[in-house]
């Protein structure tokens, strides 16, 4: 098939390309190279092309004989700032729109979309009775005497986490949330309005080689491991114990592959996952250990707006894809402890 992948240079978009074209298909790579994923004046990867997919003009000179979109594009990271507000929005969701407009140009009908698991907000939750509770926010006065778990508003006794599904209502409780939230709106109601099919991958915590260093718009992962390449103890929130959900970045861009080559009907979102939640606390010890490191510090330190856990259900993905991660937390992060990282420090705040 013929590919136009976008955000192709980036730390998940060059994975896509390389097994993309490793499978066969002829891809048409495209990124914008924007200095927070990039660096300051970073030129284009040979075989990938400087294009901004809020350029019309641009879209439709490369979306000819296109047979599916593998939209990767995006800024990304929970935003530091509500002045990143109008970077999320331009890039992520006008970008967006505009890509799907020139694909219906086009006669395009085909698109997966890098979505991701900040879509939900909170993760799920059960009493201790197994019912399902939507939990209230974590006060500042329990977050402050170290009271990290959410409560049932019935029993007052922590909650349970369980797996999150893809049904699950989405709340988003970031910047980049909403935009990835918008995102998938946008994608759902183009798929109705000409008959198209969108998968959208909800991506969980990804890692892996290349993954952006010194950076708050990376991920944990990549703070931890740029702490301990500098010599520093991983800085660990709360008391380690939130629970996520890390899928490495290969396997994130396998999945890319069984969604380009399996369609789907209409607009279909899926969890890409392990399938094999771990604590934030056991990935820093993972890491340090790996890396002969610093033990990792339990702060207690916190941010009134996070996510205490979000683990997901791999099983949809598997059901429709035939899809399942190969690498599991414990060896892909014992790896990752050693591997390159992209240098992009002290490239500021996206800007729009």
């Amino acid at each position: 098939m013929r590919v136009l992948l976008t955000g192709a240079a980036g730390f998940i978009g060059s994975q896509v390309r390389r097994v993309l074209a490793n499978a066969g298909h002829e891809v048409v790579a495209v990124d914008l190279m924007l200095a927070a994923a990039h660096g300051p004046a970073a030129p284009p990867p040979v075989g990938v092309e400087r294009v901004d997919v809020r350029n019309p003009a641009a879209l439709d000179d490369r979306l000819t004989g296109i047979d599916v979109v593998c939209h990767q594009a995006a800024v990304v990271g929970a935003g530091v700032s509500a002045q990143d507000a109008p970077a999320y929005a331009s890039h992520n969701d006008l970008g967006t729109a505009v890509l799907l407009a020139a694909m219906s140009r086009a006669g395009c009908r085909r698109m997966v979309l890098a979505s991701s698991m900040v879509v939900y907000g909170e993760g799920c939750y059960r009493a201790a009775d197994s019912t399902s509770r939507v939990p209230a926010p974590r006060s500042r006065d329990e977050l402050e005497r170290g009271f990290f778990e959410h409560r049932d508003l019935h029993s007052g006794e922590p909650l349970g986490w369980a797996p999150v599904g893809e049904d699950t209502p989405v709340r988003p409780r970031s910047l980049y949330a909403a935009s990835k939230v918008a995102q998938e709106h946008y994608a759902a109601a183009w798929a109705t309005a000409t008959d198209s099919a969108v998968t959208a991958l909800r991506y969980h915590n990804v890692y892996g080689d290349d993954m952006p260093r010194d950076t708050p718009y990376s991920g944990v992962a990549a703070l931890f491991r740029s702490a301990l390449a500098a010599g520093v103890p991983p800085q660990v929130f709360e008391d380690g114990g939130q629970m996520r959900d890390f899928v490495h970045v290969r396997d994130v861009a396998a999945a890319n592959l069984a969604a380009v080559e399996r369609p789907l009907p209409g607009f279909v979102a899926l969890n890409i996952a392990s399938g094999q939640p771990i604590s934030i606390g056991a990935v820093a010890t993972l890491l340090a250990a790996a890396h002969l490191g610093p033990a990792p510090v339990i702060t207690g330190k916190f941010r009134p707006g996070d996510v205490r856990h979000v683990v997901a259900s791999p099983d949809r993905a598997r059901e429709l894809l035939d899809f399942t991660a190969a690498i599991g937390p414990e060896p892909g992060l014992t790896e990752f402890a050693r591997a390159p990282l992209r240098a992009v420090g002290g490239a500021g705040a996206p800007t729009w």
